[in-house]
């Protein structure tokens, strides 16, 4: 089983498809590395493509201390994945944890990033919904512990800005809920506890968000209310940056809209690739 070991032992899992520039894609806490296979079966015809589960994610390792779990592994991971391909650089492409991992592996490794595509990012990330944010992850953390993974996701799988999957996709959204219900309740409680609701609010990043110099794609859905504010706060801060919102559409963006995700992160690594984004003046910082 293919894996790269991450500085602290971790053991990653990975899988490896197609050939041409790589694309390293960074699953959300719901989902795991088949989240992406309407993009790896897209993608592979022209690139190659890396997903891999994060830590807590079996068949990668699930460390039981939780200090092994928070927003500068998760980056750092990205990098190992990097490291342990011999990859100079990639595509790195985030939904939701993965792509908060996504945007400080930028303001990081910006130089290791052949572009960034950040979706679904900025839940509990605005000042008003911080504090909020981290007593509620702390207590689904023992929701977890408690209850199962089954039990969560027949309730935190079927959240409101999930509901858009099942009801455009029912065979996609059943797939989405068994494999939620796969994972490791040790993992999703230690990353939920000590990665979702300890990492950093954005808002307070916005000096180092300035300083990304990878091309940089901001992806959002119109119904994905807690994301909007952020999205628009990264576009206005970083120079790289660039936002798409797509209609009538929640958080799990590349499984809902698979076709119209990929045409617009195609249509960006081109636009990249062949040396046409354009950084911008940012006028709000």
């Amino acid at each position: 089983m293919p894996h790269v070991t991450a500085d602290d032992g971790v053991k990653l899992y990975y899988e490896d498809t197609g050939s041409g520039n790589p694309i390293v894609f960074a699953h959300e806490f719901a989902g795991d590395c088949r989240s992406w296979e309407p993009q790896v079966r897209h993608f592979s015809r022209r690139y190659r493509c890396i997903t891999f589960n994060a830590r807590g994610y079996p068949p990668s390792d699930v460390p039981p201390d939780g200090s092994s779990y928070s927003q500068q592994r998760a980056r750092d991971d990205i990098l190992c994945i990097l490291d342990g391909l011999e990859l100079d650089r990639a595509h790195v492409v985030g939904l939701s944890m993965g792509a908060f991992a996504t945007l400080h592996f930028g303001m990081e490794y910006s130089h290791r990033a052949s572009s960034l595509v950040v979706a679904g990012c900025g839940y509990g990330a605005h000042p008003d919904q911080y504090e909020s944010f981290q007593k509620e992850s702390a207590a689904l953390a023992q929701t977890i512990l408690d209850k199962g993974m089954a039990h969560v996701a027949a309730t935190y799988g079927h959240g409101p800005t999930r509901m858009q999957l099942e009801e455009k996709d029912p065979r996609a959204f059943e797939d989405f809920i068994r494999h939620f219900s796969e994972h490791s309740a040790d993992g999703s409680a230690n990353t939920m506890a000590n990665y979702q609701g300890k990492r950093p609010s954005l808002y307070a990043l916005k000096k180092e968000m300035a300083g990304i110099t990878a091309p940089l794609l901001v992806v959002a859905g119109d119904e994905d209310d807690s994301t909007l504010e952020p999205s628009v706060m990264m576009k206005r801060t970083i120079p790289t940056c660039g936002l798409v919102v797509l209609p009538r559409s929640g958080h799990v963006l590349n499984i809902e809209e698979p076709a119209l995700f990929n045409r617009v992160i195609e249509d960006f690594f081109h636009t990249v690739e062949t040396g046409r984004w354009l950084n911008r003046t940012v006028t709000d910082t």
